[in-house]
């Protein structure tokens, strides 16, 4: 999986989000030119009220000037209005876009990378990265070619009034230009790093609101404070630098058009007396260089956002290049319902490189039965039963379903026959009918109450004034841990998998509620393959085939009975249990 650093390009950036939106574009590119060239009338105008209406007394010249201004005006509050309607809205599509876009992408990302990151972070990635995009397909992006045009325009104007004043005042604006394009190369990679740091802020954030009771509990209020504080100070750093840039670039240019002005100020007085320059001259140039150097100087703060825009899209495209959970090229087969006949053939797997987690398993499941996995912690049980499920690829050896190697198939085709129970009983905030659902949301009422008797979660929803629509909280808070169980089962019941696995499912009950999940477990598990981790050994003595898993190896295997007999290791941690 790619983490390479990635600069996009400009090209790309006009192939894939400028030139599809080019007509929308163009037509606010047409509007701003329009409400630009309104905007040059009123310092023409003033050049022939000093001139000619003052000089003159041109009373009707004067009712002329007024009402070409007020219509100048008029036009750049309209098309002011329709650039704004037309292309903010279609940035902040764009970002909607931009946002479903890579949470697909994510979603299609491995197990393994989820593992390494914080879902805050990733939150922080889909919602705020994007943002930027607005100030390209926005009116930043076209205001800075419009302050090209009013500049080039106001430019020519400027000459056929002064060539000289003209020539002076480009000294200083072409030596901003050139500091601007050096500043904003120095602060792309500020934004970058402030893209990080904000996920990483977001990141801890969410983990210090869902592990709150755990802070209250170990008094760690003031710890998670200032782990907080010194995130945003970080932060903080990142903004001060980046707002420090930019504002040495807007005093630059103040410091730098202020001497053009006293230049210009200076000239133009001595070609006034000279009777080289009429007043209305002076005046009409004094506000035509306004017009030229307004987007230049505008383009420090524009410069600044589509600087901030290129540093997100960097990042998202870090996102977009990472190879998927499957790969089109080698996951081709699509799996017709199976029967379950799970096979390992000298699988080995390691998390880092280097550090192998499992060595060389070798073992097979039989369509129907049920596998048992057992071993102190640690030993590579749910790695196992991580591998059955897909999560993980086995760095060597193969896993095969039904004869198909699992690196072939279709990850979808596999998952829609696979139940999984995991150990955390992950429930979503809602209803308890919701998150039954979640398995098969097309599911008849009959088949839901089917899943809720079996797995015995009427026996409290009953209890509840809104039964199945009672609201658990996030992650299930309102419940107990047994409760959530038993509807993290119902839900797997209701998937109606081949493959069933479960993962320390009885691990949260207490005695009366693990009574109830045996039962319905065992009905569950008729007809289905099932792979079972338990660390209550008295829970799996009905195994098909019990694994013994030590140190990333089968130590041993075979029944409950046969493992009794042999009294090696799992006799050990069976007579253990037995004792306690």
């Amino acid at each position: 999986m790619s983490k390479t650093k990635t600069n996009v390009k400009i090209g790309e950036v006009f192939r894939t989000i400028v030139w599809p939106r080019r007509k929308l574009l163009l037509l606010g590119l047409v509007l701003i030119i329009i409400s630009k060239v309104a905007g040059l009338i009123l310092p023409g105008a003033s050049k022939y009220l000093i001139d000619e209406v003052i000089v003159n007394g041109d009373l009707e010249l004067l009712k002329k000037l007024i009402l070409i201004v007020v219509l100048a005006i008029v036009v750049q509050s309209v098309t002011s209005f329709a650039l704004t309607r037309l292309l903010s809205v279609e940035a902040q599509y764009l970002i909607s876009q931009l946002r479903v876009k890579v949470q697909r992408k994510i979603l299609t990302l491995p197990v393994a990378y989820f593992d390494s990151q914080k879902s805050g972070a990733l939150v922080s990635r889909i919602m705020s990265d994007v943002e930027g995009v607005r100030n390209l397909v926005g009116t930043g992006l076209v205001q800075m070619i419009g302050g090209i045009i009013t500049s080039v325009i106001s430019l020519f104007l400027l000459i056929r009034i002064s060539p000289i004043m003209t020539v002076y005042v480009l000294i200083p604006v072409g030596i901003f230009a050139f500091v601007s394009m050096k500043a904003f190369s120095f602060i792309r990679p500020i934004f970058r790093k402030r893209g990080e740091i904000n996920a990483a802020v977001t990141g801890r954030l969410t983990e210090t609101l869902n592990g709150v009771r755990v802070i209250k509990g170990f008094n760690a209020e003031a710890q998670e404070v200032k782990t907080f504080e010194n995130g945003v100070e970080e932060l903080f750093q990142n903004v001060k630098k980046s707002l420090t840039s930019t504002a040495l670039v807007t005093s630059l240019g103040t410091l730098l058009l202020g001497l053009a002005s006293v230049g210009i100020m200076g000239i133009g007085g001595y070609l006034i007396v000279q009777g080289e320059l009429t007043i209305g001259d002076f005046l009409a140039f004094t506000l035509y260089l306004g017009f030229m150097i307004a987007p230049i100087v505008q383009m420090g703060n524009i410069g600044s956002q589509l600087t901030e825009a290129f540093a997100g899209l960097d990042r998202t495209e870090e996102i977009m290049n990472m190879s998927p959970e499957e790969d089109d090229t080698e996951h081709k087969t699509a799996l017709p319902r199976v029967r379950g006949d799970v096979k390992f053939d000298q699988v080995c797997f390691s998390y880092e490189e280097g550090s192998e987690v499992l060595h060389d398993i070798s073992f097979e499941a039989p369509a129907g039965t049920v596998t048992a996995l057992v071993g102190t912690s640690g030993s590579g049980k749910s790695t196992i039963a991580s591998l059955v499920a897909s999560f993980l690829k086995p760095d060597s050896g193969s896993i095969t379903v039904d004869g198909q190697d699992l690196s072939n198939v279709q990850l979808q085709s596999f998952r829609s026959q696979l139940g999984v129970v995991l150990q955390d009983d992950f429930l979503f905030e809602g209803t308890i009918r919701e998150n039954i659902l979640f398995a098969r949301a097309d599911a008849t009422e009959e088949e839901l109450m089917n899943a809720v008797q079996a797995a015995y979660v009427n026996e409290f929803t009953d209890r509840f004034e809104q039964g199945l629509d009672t609201v658990i909280g996030e992650r299930g808070v309102k419940l107990s841990g047994g409760q959530r169980q038993r509807i993290a089962i119902s839900r797997a019941i209701l998937a109606d998998p081949r493959i069933l696995i479960l993962d320390e499912a009885t691990s949260n009950l207490d005695t009366e509620s693990e009574a109830y999940i045996q039962k319905s477990l065992n009905e569950l598990m008729k007809g289905r393959t099932t792979f079972v981790i338990a660390h209550r050994l008295s829970t799996i003595r009905q195994a098909t085939n019990i694994l013994v898993i030590e140190q990333g190896q089968i130590a041993e295997q075979g029944t409950h009975e046969e493992l009794i007999q042999r009294e090696g290791r799992y006799y050990d941690l069976y007579t253990y249990q037995a004792r306690i």
